[in-house]
This record gives C-alpha cells, structure tokens and sequence, in this order.
C-alpha cells in the first residue's frame, strides 16, 4: 500500500457503521441480505414532484461535463438534451475532458457564454469553487449533477441544488451484496478517487459496511484517478493479485469506469470471468457494465443511476431556479442491478431508464404537453 494511500485505508477503517438503517455487527449479514434483496426489486412508481412551475422560455444552458468518456456524465448530458428539447431551450455541452485543467477552461468557456444556467456533470465543487462563484456573481444559476456529497441544495457553493441518488445508500447497496453473497467473508478491494469529494463519502460508506461484517475484511483501500483508469488498472490489478491472490473475492467502486479496464489483467491470471473477485460498482450504470453484467463477464452487479431521468431532473431544477422557487427534494431510491435481474428496468437496453412515465409528468409540471 503506497503512502498516498495509507490516510485513505485508515479513514476508511474507521467509517462510522451508524448509517440509517445499518444492523448491529451480529446481524450485519442477515442485514445486507434483506437490503441487497430490496434494492434489487423493480422500482416503485413515480415518486418525484407531481407540480412546479410553467416552463420558463427563451432559456440557455450550457452542460460542463468533467469527463464524457466517463458514462455518467455522458449519459446524463443525453437526458439534458432531450429534456431541454422538450422544454424549448438551447444547450452546448462542453466536455473537461478528464482534468483539472480541462474542467477549469470547460467552466470559463461556460462562463464566457453568458448562459442563463450551467448543468455540472461530475464536475466537482471544491475543485471548482472560484469558477462556480465567478457564474454565480455574473446572474448563472448552477445545478450540479454528481457535484457534492449529497443531494439538494450545497450549504458552501452557490448551486440550486445537486442531484444524486442518495450516495450513502448507493454504497451500502453495494457493499451489502458483498456481504450478503459471499455470506459475510467478502475479502474486498474498494477503489476511490480522491479528487472527489462524493467519491471519498461512497468509499468511506461502503468501508463501513464491510467493517461492520465481523467475517469479512478490507484488503486495501486503492486511491487511483478516474481519468488514468485506463493506464493505471491493469497494472493495480496485475498488483493486487500478486498481494492478495484467493484473498481477493471482492472488488467495490464509486462508478464502473475502473473495470472498463480490468479484464485484460483478470483474463492473464486466469481468472473465470463469472469468478472472483467479484466486481461490483456503486453507480452509475454505463452501458459497458451492462453488457458486462448481461454476460457475466467480470463485473457482477451496478448500483445503476437514471441517468436520463436525473437529466430531466435537472432541467426541471433548472426551470424551479429560473422561476425563483425551490428545489424539488427529488431523491431517486437506489436500484441494484445483477444478472439475475438485468433485463428488467430498462437493463436489456443496457441502461436503467424506469417505465414510470417521467418524461410525462415533467412535461405536465411544464405545460408543454
């Protein structure tokens, strides 16, 4: 474990196991089974906002994605633009192309755009702050997507509000799978970015539930940037078989990227590719870990977002925004995706895009059936 590291594992040593809900150690099993099971369910129907505002005309947004090979921010780029269609604004996307100092010129394009609002996708907050507060001073209103650690308006940052399915119970979904199929004896490998300030709260949230399982243990705790995942995973993972070998039954991440690249190495080791570790992603559903699921093909299960819908979402806080009212306290409950169940929910399209009739109920609130 490098040094860089070393502050990350044991923070994550010590994450609390009080998240709502959470079973006593002794139960912690039993537990993860009855949630795992629940969150693998077919959705429940529409529980959003049934009224806001008339669509505000004449609007222009721009989208700032961090990343757009990253399938989240892509993903919910397409639900923006297909919702900003309906509403009858005009978008541009701009892509930060996976750096710092790709989303810090993103932002200042963004700016020099004079939109009406900007859409952050994945774009972090912290690590944008001065920009966001430069949008913000010249009359933008800003939504967030993935931007903060949690959902609904930031106490820190000028944004309406961020979007997000609940990350704490993203990660417990995820984590409580391990849990629940290896039976409480997951060996696990949990993978983080720490550029991100919600990818440290899901590492750390699922980092509690597996200490939580007396049985189970945390190998290590891998700091490794999204943005490099495709030159730094197959040499980790080539790495941590050699440290860990059999030990290793269980891979948890913040989103799917990093096992976009791990395959390479798992099929030189040898390893089945319906084996372990076992991959399992906390969010966000992209398209090749569906395929991956579908075929079992190393990866077992995502904690997948809507993606579509969280872009309908967020031109609808956009429009609440514009309009000079309050956000929707829209949290979307965590769905699990597993062979067993990936071709329901819009799984066999290799996404999850719920048939609860969103895109009607946002175009009702908006008057513009």
């Amino acid at each position: 474990m490098t040094n860089a590291v070393k502050p990350l594992f044991a923070a994550a040593l010590m994450a609390s196991t009080a998240l709502a809900g959470l079973p006593a150690a002794a139960d912690a099993v039993s537990g993860a089974k009855a949630f795992a099971a629940e969150a693998a369910k077919p959705n429940p129907p529409w529980t959003g906002p049934a009224s806001g505002p008339a669509a505000q005309t004449g609007k222009t947004i721009v989208y700032v994605s961090a990343d757009q090979r990253n399938g989240g921010a892509l993903g919910v780029s397409e639900g923006v633009k297909e919702a900003a269609s309906a509403i009858g604004w005009e978008v541009r996307v701009i892509d930060g192309q996976g750096s710092v100092s790709g989303r810090s010129s993103a932002m200042q394009q963004a700016i020099a755009l004079q939109p009406d609002g900007i859409i952050l996708g994945t774009v972090d907050a912290n690590e944008q702050a001065e920009a966001i507060r430069q949008a913000a001073a010249a009359g933008i209103r800003i939504v967030g997507w993935h931007s903060t650690a949690s959902a609904g308006p930031s106490q820190t940052h000028p944004i309406f509000t961020n979007i997000t399915t609940d990350p704490l119970e993203i990660s417990r979904a995820a984590a409580s799978l391990a849990v629940a199929d290896s039976n409480g004896t997951a060996g696990v490998v949990i993978f983080t970015d720490s550029a991100y300030e919600i990818a440290i709260a899901k590492s750390d949230a699922m980092a509690g539930i597996i200490n939580a399982c007396e049985g189970c243990r945390i190998l290590s705790v891998e700091d490794t940037p999204l943005a490099e995942a495709s030159t730094r995973m197959p040499p980790l993972t080539n790495a941590l078989l050699q440290r860990y070998g059999g030990d290793w039954t269980y891979s948890l991440t913040i989103n799917d990227l990093p096992y976009d690249f791990m395959a390479p190495a798992l099929i030189s080791a040898g390893m089945p590719q319906d084996g372990q570790p076992r991959n399992i992603s906390a969010g966000d559903g992209s398209e090749a870990a569906f395929q991956r699921i579908q075929q079992n093909f190393y990866q077992y299960a995502t904690v997948a977002e809507p993606l579509n819908l969280h872009g309908w979402q967020a031109v609808d806080e956009m429009n609440r925004a514009f309009a000079g009212e309050a956000d929707s306290g829209f949290v979307v409950p965590v769905h699990l995706f597993t062979p067993d169940n990936i071709q329901e929910d819009g799984g066999a399209s290799l996404s999850y895009d719920p048939g609860n009739g969103y895109r009607d109920v946002y175009r009702g609130i908006w008057g513009v059936d």
